[in-house]
């Protein structure tokens, strides 16, 4: 039996047949590297002088734009036929969502929101939200 437990600083520790794990809060491993993308986010757009355009409602304007764009790409087709046709696909999925993550870190940063605290947050209340024991109730529907 597998059971998870998680600290007050965001550990996923979990137990399995008598053997106890740690995970590493994900903001020990995330952090260096959203900075570093940030930052080079931040450095492209300063160089260009649009942070003035870059305001919250502008970013999350964006941010549903690119996701739009990532849609259309997959309008009018089924799931087996993105997967079959993934190839192609690709690298038009790759700069999209590329441009869905800028806007978010963009975004996030307009906000103060750090990223590598947010995300692990979220996680934390999502396994809460969801416990393993729930697992049950939806593969019976």
């Amino acid at each position: 039996m597998v059971k998870f437990q998680i600290d007050s600083i965001g550990c996923i520790k979990y137990t399995e047949l008598r053997k106890k794990f740690l995970i590493l809060p994900f903001s020990y491993f995330l952090m260096s590297s959203i900075d570093t993308l940030t930052t080079k986010i931040l450095e492209f757009r300063d160089a260009r002088k649009w942070e003035k355009f870059h305001t919250p409602k502008n970013l999350a304007l964006s941010l549903v734009i690119e996701t739009g764009e990532l849609f259309e790409i997959m309008q009018w087709k089924e799931d087996h036929e993105i997967l079959s046709d993934i190839n192609r696909l690709k690298p038009q999925l790759q700069d999209e969502i590329a441009d869905i993550a800028i806007y978010l870190f963009l975004l996030a940063h307009e906000f103060g929101i750090n990223l590598a605290d947010a995300i692990p947050q979220k996680i934390v209340k999502n396994w809460k939200k969801y416990p393993l024991e729930e697992k049950a109730k939806f593969e019976k529907d």
